[in-house]
């Protein structure tokens, strides 16, 4: 008999990283590639909200810069130092530092300008109905009833 059920408590670098660096699609994929995800939060089988270990390289980002119709985020700085950017300027964070983004708010993504990984904890909320709006690029999201996110140009034409 097998167990399905993960342990109560692990060690969050043991979570094997997503096997997709991202699911945006080209151009913007690429951009991705310094970026790693460990999905601790669909680990141990939560619904309601999801929590990721992002480690981003030098020259890496988090996302493009989003913001969500109905997900509230918060994002956590472990190690290294982020500039959270944002339409309305730049703020630099360091460990122990924290940012939080309500649904609707402000644009925002974190950026790695450092030479050292940099390690965050993102946390969010997962909404029916939510979509990603992304003011410097040609993209928009709407996540489906299956859960996944569907990507378009901002004039519907799908990707």
């Amino acid at each position: 008999m097998t167990n399905d059920k993960p342990p109560p408590a692990i060690t969050a670098v043991d979570v094997a990283p997503r096997t997709k660096a991202s699911n945006y699609p080209e151009p913007f994929f690429s951009r991705m590639a310094r970026r790693e995800k460990r999905a601790l939060g669909d680990f141990f089988g939560l619904k309601n909200f999801g929590v990721n270990l992002t480690k981003i390289a030098p020259g890496g980002e988090s996302a493009l810069m989003h913001t969500h119709s109905r997900q509230d985020e918060m994002v956590y700085v472990l190690e290294g130092e982020a500039v959270l950017a944002t339409p309305s300027g730049e703020t630099r964070l360091g460990p122990g530092d924290c940012a939080g983004f309500p649904a609707g708010g402000e644009a925002h993504h974190i950026l790695n300008r450092t030479d050292r990984d940099l390690l965050i904890l993102e946390i969010g909320d997962r909404p029916e109905g939510d979509e990603g709006s992304y003011p410097q690029d040609d993209i928009q999201a709407v996540m489906g009833a299956d859960g996944k996110w569907r990507f378009a140009r901002k004039d519907g034409t799908p990707y």
